[in-house]
Formats: C-alpha cells, structure tokens, sequence
C-alpha cells in the first residue's frame, strides 16, 4: 500500500539525514559560482489535489488534468500522470522540496522519451516494456566507470553497472530510493510512477529545495553530474512549463 511506500520514502531521508552536512559541504565546492540562466524552470499548469492514499493506481486520479495537456506537451498521458502525481507527493511529503512536474517530465524526456525510448511500449498502469537499460557504466567509449557492489541484487552477474528504467537509474541509488508508487506492493524501477515518485525523493534530498537556483542546479548535478545535462532539462521543463515542446 502507498502507506508503507511513503514511510520508506521518509525513512530513506531520515536515514540519510546523518550525513547531511558532510553532503552539503561535499556539494558546495563542486558546485562554483556558476548557475546557468533559467533555473529552476517555471513550475507549468497547475496540478489538481490527490488524495495520496487512494486505493488502486493514484496517480489515475490526474487522469482528467493529463489528458487536457497530454498532446500540446506531447508526453503520454500514463507519464504526465506519473509525474504530476510525484510532484504531489512530495509537496505532501517534503513541502519544502517544491518539486515541479516539469523538472520531473524534462528528465523523464531526456532520459527516455518518457518510457518510449527505442520502440518501449508504455502501458496504462505504468509499466515500460521491453525495460530501457543505458549504456555499460565500465569507463570505456567516454563513459564512467561505475561498480555495483552488490550486482545479484537487481538480478546481473556483471559487477559494472547500467541505468535502468524511464528515469535512469543506478541499481545501486534504486536500492537506496527506489519506492512502490502505484500500490502493487512492489518498487519496480521499468514502472514510470514508481520511477517517477523515486527520482522526486531522490531530487528533493539532493538540492533540498528546488525552488532556488542552487538547490535545483544541485539536484540535477546529483542525478547526472554534466552541465549539458542539466541545461537540457531546464530546456525541456520551461518548454513544458509553456504548453510548447520543444
């Protein structure tokens, strides 16, 4: 149930919380003087009420508001529910987060097409199928080198990793974060609400409030260290924020 999901979402922060000024100060001198233009992108239409312990699929319950802009945006209606239901949580969850679908949706396009990348079929209840894997993280053709240290657990043999599912995650940070956001009692990471509501928890502990510049740019650092990345989000969202895709 969503109960049990949103207490492992809690409890992962509080777990973290430890550690949060070695975090903090680890991020300050990584971070410079430089925040690009634009940033946080604006926040888009306005996302009606949920109820986040709704039975069933809750993120169903924004079913209405994303058919309305689904196609100006051109983003499924599964994944803009995803995300407009994860921006709710976590202004339930973390109010000071400030979370906006739109960062939500500009990462979900730039990492996969919002779970279409390469022919994937993105089904009603969430599901991404065949799952999206990226490239192997083992430091060759310009990539970086990132070991899994504890590889059976996402069902690999190999000890080097891929991203996986239509947010892109590490197998090791979805242990971490990974959370059931559509009560099947299960976190899957190829399920675009699970993945959507995980990235949301995982943003919101990273750049701690998304409404300033600093803590969104930090965020987006923290999810994929590349300025070109994080202009390319910021891109995404303010177009999305503007009813005009890119």
């Amino acid at each position: 149930m969503f109960e049990v999901s949103a207490v492992r979402w809690l409890r992962t922060l509080a777990v973290l919380g430890a550690t949060a000024l070695l975090l903090a100060s680890s991020c300050s001198w990584q971070l410079g003087p430089f925040i690009p233009k634009g940033v946080p992108p604006p926040p888009g239409a306005a996302v009606p009420p949920v109820d986040t312990h709704a039975k069933g699929r809750p993120a169903d319950q924004l079913h209405e508001w994303a058919a309305a802009h689904s196609a100006a945006l051109k983003i499924p209606v599964t994944a803009l529910e995803a995300y407009g239901y994860a921006a709710r949580v976590a202004e339930v969850e973390n109010p000071n987060c400030h979370i906006a679908w739109t960062t939500l949706a500009g990462i979900g396009q730039v990492e996969s097409h919002h779970g279409t990348y390469h022919h994937a079929i993105l089904s009603p209840n969430g599901d991404v199928r065949p799952p999206i894997r990226g490239v192997v993280l083992d430091g060759t053709n310009g990539t970086m080198r990132i070991i899994d240290s504890d590889p059976g657990a996402m069902g690999s043999e190999s000890d080097t990793v891929r991203a996986m599912g239509p947010m892109q995650f590490i197998p090791e940070t979805w242990r971490e974060y990974g959370v059931d956001a559509n009560n099947d009692n299960k976190a899957d990471v190829d399920n675009i609400d699970d993945a959507a509501l995980s990235a949301a928890g995982y943003l919101c502990w990273r750049g701690k409030d998304l409404a300033t510049p600093r803590g969104w740019i930090t965020a987006l650092w923290a999810y994929n260290d590349s300025d070109e990345y994080a202009r390319a989000v910021r891109d995404w969202a303010t177009a999305y924020a503007a009813g005009h895709p890119l």
